[in-house]
């Protein structure tokens, strides 16, 4: 395990603690015995058998260099020590072992791979505690506790060269990184490889996407799962589950700013050893740097039940602070859009007699807002470029010249006007430098026009020059769009985008992405659309990593307002019952929420009414229950309120779940307005009927919430 693996397998670490290590200092060959600062939990009887044993150890193991740190709550705990040369880290919790002596290090073009004949020089230690307001989120305030190890080591070679590792340790989990500070070894580099693994104790099961398929640079896929021994290419955040079913791990990472987008690489044995692999640019290099230079950080977070999984809150806590001097103008909406016409067929991007971006049919999608409270009209197909294959015409794009028939500044006074957002869109199609040339002038002139929200588009695999969708190049010009945005007081909504990392805590501006496969392919795709189970796999992976806009709301499940009024079964449709569709703007988080069908869809629907009502921002959320790939139940209370909503949502199983309200303030009496599956209500056939009712609840009620196949329930709790 870490360190004396024979005697520590017998007696194992403390419950909750880090308990006993051995090294030599680095500069004698004296054998030293360290007691971790990790609280003891055991009997005293127990320490002092865990002390003869590791004296014994002392006496007769090898000598290694080797430190500990762990959480506040003294549960999570990483080994990081010198393992012949290498410089290694691994994680257990209770004693147990997640992670196994796993290496670290770089290979590097042009010069040798910094991993071996490293000892350890220096260490140093902190502690951090504070709390912090997020302007928007799935919780309003945050606890950022750790504790902090920093590890230096050295090469033993002539070459000298020094690497940190830095470990903070969160009762959530783990993040770490890599610092090379500035020295004569090392200045400028290329690197090749990361070398980090992650050596799972555990063969447990995981959920994920694949990184080796043939579009490898897109995250639009259905999720497989299976052992962490079959696993070949995949996609973080990696979700695991654990053999003994309580014990959950998602691997990632945070603040990713200057480097490569990091993929897992498995062996496909039992020795479940995955590694880093990041997304190359052209020519093959993933990173160019120059010290000094940090890594992002590789997460692991960690929970006791499925249910403490969500929110999560790790990669936010490893990112910095907010950039922003102010943020009153992020302002959390539902919006609806100009956009899922184009793909049911009804109206399309380009100009012509079907052009959805028009004059006439913006003003018609303003004043549906209006009417309905939604705060913002998303229009796609508006500026020039879309004529002809715009994937092959990339730098046609203008983004700011429109079409003749759509008139920018008008209809931005118009919104205006009727208290509603125009939000501009902005599709690259991989014309990364086409894109960069207009920025500032497109953002300078939609901030005159008091545009301020912008979604986004990549839709392509790889760039121009050849780079990776996720490359250090990608990478680069994400954060550089977020930065303009934010200089310009614009708020973003990437499709196909970088993965989220967390970066919405420093640039609040970055409010949602889509970055998994989302509504628009119950539209065309070939396999017919999201199965049923799809949103509840998302909710324990995708969505682990931030917000998504998954585009919910299509009330025309069959699709009947298409060209050709589609109902035969072969056909790509939604398939889900109405209701799921109103849980899931509750079950899959955004501060930006579409009702993504056509207004006149949602004419004379009863069931509207949850969309007018349901909040977008939360000062509080609690996953109530829930089982990967079958169902998810969570309520979230809005912010600076005391209303909560509750979404419910299942997979091609109809389901009943008892569940408790205690989440409610005791004393206080309530009305729950329920909008549940009707009558023999089925996805497959009989998706549309909704039945809503109210009644009376308090913190003491269990509601029974009852669930068609591939069903919902959405529920509004309100103070009477």
């Amino acid at each position: 395990m870490f360190g004396a693996t024979a005697v520590r397998r017998k007696v194992g670490w403390p419950k909750a603690a880090g308990g006993l290590t051995f090294s030599r200092s680095p500069a004698t060959p004296v054998i030293r015995l360290q007691l971790q600062e990790f609280p003891m939990r055991r009997s005293p009887a127990r320490f002092v058998t865990c002390l003869a044993m590791a004296a014994l150890v002392a006496a007769t193991a090898p000598l290694r260099a080797q430190v500990g740190v762990a959480s506040p709550d003294g549960r999570n705990q990483v080994m990081v020590e010198i393992r012949d040369g290498r410089l290694t880290y691994g994680l257990a919790r209770d004693g147990r072992p997640l992670i196994l002596p796993s290496s670290l290090g770089f290979d590097f073009r042009n010069a040798q791979p910094l991993r071996d004949g490293l000892r350890i020089t220096d260490t140093t230690r902190r502690s951090h505690d504070e709390w912090w307001t997020q302007p928007w989120g799935e919780v309003a305030r945050v606890r950022d506790h750790y504790n902090e190890l920093a590890v230096t080591a050295r090469e033993i070679s002539p070459t000298g060269r020094v690497l940190t590792l830095r470990v903070r340790a969160f009762d959530d989990g783990i993040g770490f990184r890599y610092e090379l500070p500035e020295q004569p070894g090392l200045t400028d580099f290329e690197i090749e490889d990361e070398l980090t693994e992650f050596a799972l104790a555990d063969n447990g099961r995981a959920w994920w996407i694949p990184s080796n398929w043939p579009r490898m640079d897109r995250s639009e896929m259905l999720y497989s799962s299976g052992p962490v021994s079959v696993l070949d290419s995949v996609q973080t955040p990696l979700t695991l589950e654990l053999q003994d079913g309580r014990t959950f791990m998602v691997i990632h990472e945070a603040d990713l700013v200057d480097y490569a987008r990091m993929f897992l690489r498995g062996e496909r044995t039992e020795s479940r050893m995955l590694t880093s692999a990041l997304a190359p640019m052209a020519g093959g290099v993933k990173v160019r740097g120059r010290t000094p230079f940090a890594s992002p950080w590789r997460t692991i977070q960690v929970a006791d039940s499925l249910t403490r999984l969500a929110p999560s809150l790790l990669g936010l806590n490893l990112n910095p602070p907010n950039a922003l001097v102010a943020t009153d103008w992020i302002e959390p909406m539902k919006y609806i859009g100009i956009w899922w016409g184009m793909h049911i067929g009804t109206m399309t991007w380009g100009s012509g007699p079907e052009h959805g971006a028009t004059n006439e049919n913006t003003r018609r999608y303003i004043d549906f807002a209006a009417a309905n409270g939604l705060g913002g009209v998303l229009v796609e197909g508006w500026n020039t470029g879309w004529d002809g294959d715009w994937i092959k015409n990339r730098n046609a794009f203008s983004f700011t010249e429109a079409y003749p028939d759509y008139d920018l500044g008008a209809l931005a006074a118009y919104a205006k006007e009727k208290g509603v957002k125009l939000i501009v869109h902005n599709e690259t199609s991989g014309g990364i430098q086409n894109y960069e040339r207009q920025l500032d002038s497109a953002f300078a002139l939609y901030q005159s026009l008091g545009l301020d929200a912008i979604k986004s588009g990549y839709v392509t695999d790889t760039t121009a020059e050849g780079h990776s969708h996720y490359s250090q190049f990608m990478v680069r010009h994400y954060r550089k769009v977020i930065e303009a945005a934010a200089k310009h007081g614009i708020m973003l909504d990437v499709h196909e985008p970088m993965h989220d990392t967390g970066e919405r805590r420093t640039y609040p501006n970055m409010m949602t992405r889509e970055g998994a496969r989302g509504q628009e392919y119950n539209a065309w795709s070939g396999d017919g659309g999201n199965p049923p189970e799809h949103e509840t796999i998302l909710f324990f992976t995708r969505l682990l990593a931030g917000p998504m806009d998954f585009t919910p709301g299509v009330f025309d499940i069959l699709i009947e307002r298409g060209p050709d009024g589609r109902r035969r079964p072969d056909q790509p449709r939604v398939r889900t019952t109405l209701a799921k569709q109103l849980a899931l703007y509750v079950a899959i988080y955004s501060p930006m929420q579409m009702a993504a069908d056509l207004p006149e869809s949602y004419e004379r629907q009863p069931a509207f009414q949850f969309i007018r009502d349901v909040a977008v921002d939360w000062d509080t959320t609690r996953v109530l229950d829930a089982r990967i790939g079958d169902y998810v139940a969570v309520a979230r209370r809005e912010r600076g309120g005391q209303t909560w909503f509750l979404g419910a949502i299942t997979d091609e199983q109809g389901r009943t779940l008892d569940l408790p309200l205690s989440f409610l303030t005791p004393g206080r009496r309530y009305v729950a307005e329920i909008y549940a599956d009707g009558p023999k209500a089925h996805w497959l056939d009989n998706p549309l009927p909704v039945t809503i009712t109210r009644r009376p609840v308090t913190s003491a009620t269990r509601l029974r919430v009852v669930m068609a196949p591939g069903g919902g329930q959405a529920i509004r709790i309100r103070p009477r």
